[in-house]
């Protein structure tokens, strides 16, 4: 990663962390900014989404190590829903950083439609995938404009759309200045329900033909949930869907679930099948229930 104007060249990282970088404008007119990258070992710099001045800092604080995947094979056929189940460090989202190619694969291959994802531009990959993750990226400004960042020539009929099939609508029209309020740093002025929607809102813009769910309504309770999952749904008819899964309520209905452990899948099947034939699926149900969740 390159550093400002006048600074030292370059930060020393792991091409395989997750990192937060913290720009400090020194008292400038512009906001501090942090936000989240992946350093991928075949880039020399990274190019910031603001002007890097001679007054900033940058420091680059690593956040999360990425786990090891091996032996692992699998297909997403089209239109499909396939979901990821496993413990903490199992590989679910490193299954997805992969796709994404935050990081490359040291060995074999991902392919959508026989293409090697390393054989494209990261900007073709990731115009063809949305995501919508429990870290959901708002920024300071209007809701049009955080919907709009799926797609920035939306027109205003597009936008309104989108945000009815996210069950957005309603409440951003119930809000002071409908779609042209202001949200505030990281959309603070909504609820994590709302926020959420505003995320799949802008995916169901994006219009793309992949769709990657992280572990979407983990955070939320059980009312938010039931409005976000309800959105997902919508977003996810006649895409191909990947789906992290924390709640095993909202993955029942997958056309497969892979079960991983230590980084390889121990089983696959349906919720049904993976009942009656696996031991791991049927503990982390069991446990699921213990806990309360319906």
């Amino acid at each position: 990663l390159q550093a400002p104007y006048g600074g030292p060249n370059y930060f020393a990282l792991d091409p395989n962390a997750l990192y937060e970088i913290h720009v400090d404008n020194n008292g400038d007119a512009k906001e501090d900014l942090t936000f989240q990258f992946r350093f991928n070992n075949k880039l020399n710099n990274v190019a910031l989404p603001i002007g890097v001045g001679a007054a900033q800092r940058m420091v680059a604080i690593p956040l999360i190590q990425a786990g090891g995947v091996s032996n692992l094979s699998f297909t997403v056929p089209a239109g499909k829903t396939v979901a990821l189940v496993g413990s903490s460090g199992a590989g679910k989202t490193t299954i997805m950083n992969l796709l994404l190619r935050f990081y490359d694969v040291q060995e074999g291959r991902i392919t959508i439609d026989g293409a090697d994802v390393r054989d494209v531009t990261v900007n073709s990959l990731r115009n063809a995938l949305a995501l919508v993750s429990q870290d959901i990226v708002l920024f300071n400004d209007s809701v049009r404009a955080n919907i709009a960042y799926g797609l920035l020539d939306a027109s205003e009929e597009a936008i309104i759309e989108a945000a009815k099939k996210a069950n957005a609508h309603e409440f951003i029209i119930a809000m002071p200045n409908g779609y042209d309020t202001q949200i505030g740093p990281a959309g603070v002025k909504l609820s994590g329900g709302q926020r959420q929607r505003i995320s799949i809102a802008r995916a169901i813009l994006k219009n793309a033909p992949i769709l990657l769910l992280d572990e979407a309504t983990s955070a939320l309770d059980t009312a938010s949930e039931r409005a976000v999952q309800d959105a997902l749904n919508s977003l996810m008819q006649h895409r191909t869907t990947l789906v992290i899964a924390h709640r095993l309520t909202t993955i029942q209905d997958a056309d497969v679930i892979l079960v991983l452990d230590g980084g390889t899948i121990v089983a696959h099947g349906t919720h049904t099948q993976l009942l009656e034939t696996s031991d791991a699926y049927r503990t982390m149900h069991q446990l699921y229930h213990s806990q309360g969740n319906a």
